[in-house]
């Protein structure tokens, strides 16, 4: 008996749901104190979360993950370096270096890592999270309109490296001056630019970097960003303004939990707050994106 078509497209579409590629998770961190312990300089120091705790998860959830250096290894990149030996499977981490970007050794030493780990390390990652800059001490808020910060942005962008901004909205216009400069230059934005740690006035310079081809934003860190507790409902007006500035092809998603429980709760979030957008937008921002950049 030949089937009508409406019921052969509704029996179509569980086949094209698991079909739908796994997410890409853009942003998460590892650490593993008591084999790799921490730097001396580290502006904090967490809990283990170490690989391999993580990696079965991760293999059967996840279609690949970049493992973001964290702040307490600073420019100690041998953690990275273990988790890419030690991954789940051939290829499944790409990874972020961190590095002074007033320090004159940093272009040889972003390009020795590289060489290293050909195709693994994809930005270099800078924090401007401060109200004040500093130029010594941990590797963070360093002045980004001094020459040095200018030079190693080059630097890294001629060895195929996007920037990863770490920052808060009154950063914005620094870094659009150093977008300008920089011909090339990707950058990755963050946390959502940490919407709740700046005013709006400050925002607005945020949202116009998304005119810039090469700038994409990081539907991550939702509690810098949120006033109430997961699904975090009230980001859906700030996430219907960056899909208006950046569009769903320049906008991907990182931190989608580190166990099965936490990425049900991130997923959850996602569809609420994405809920306005196509299901061919979503899978953008969940996975092809980021396949694309990385």
């Amino acid at each position: 008996m030949k089937l009508p078509r409406r019921t052969l497209l509704l029996a179509a579409v569980p086949a094209a749901l698991a079909a739908e590629p796994a997410p890409i998770d853009t942003h998460i961190h590892l650490f593993d104190p008591a084999r790799f312990p921490y730097h001396p300089n580290a502006t904090y120091k967490p809990p283990a979360q170490p690989l391999e705790n993580y990696a079965t998860f991760a293999a059967q959830t996840l279609g690949q993950v970049v493992v973001v250096h964290p702040e307490p290894y600073q420019d100690d990149h041998r953690y990275l370096e273990y988790c890419f030996e030690n991954e789940p499977r051939k290829g499944f981490f790409k990874g972020t270096c961190l590095f002074d970007a007033f320090d004159p050794q940093t272009p040889a030493r972003m390009a020795a890592l590289t060489r290293r780990w050909p195709n693994r390390i994809i930005a270099l990652r800078i924090h401007s999270i401060g109200k004040q800059t500093q130029g010594a001490g941990a590797i963070k808020d360093r002045d980004l309109s001094d020459p040095r910060m200018a030079k190693t942005w080059a630097a890294a962008t001629s060895l195929g490296l996007a920037i990863q901004m770490h920052m808060t909205p009154m950063w914005a216009p620094a870094v659009g001056k150093l977008i300008a400069q920089t011909k090339g230059a990707k950058v990755i934005i963050d946390h959502l630019c940490r919407y709740g740690q700046g005013t709006p006035a400050e925002y607005e310079e945020v949202l116009k970097l998304g005119a810039n081809p090469g700038v994409f934003m990081k539907f991550s860190g939702l509690s810098y960003s949120s006033k109430q507790p997961p699904p975090h409902a009230d980001l859906q007006p700030l996430c219907r303004r960056i899909h208006q500035s950046f569009g769903a092809e320049k906008i991907v998603w990182g931190g989608v939990g580190m166990n099965a429980a936490d990425h049900e709760k991130q997923r959850l979030a996602f569809d609420a707050i994405w809920s306005f957008l196509s299901p061919a937008h979503r899978l953008r921002i969940r996975h092809e994106n980021a396949k694309k950049l990385f």
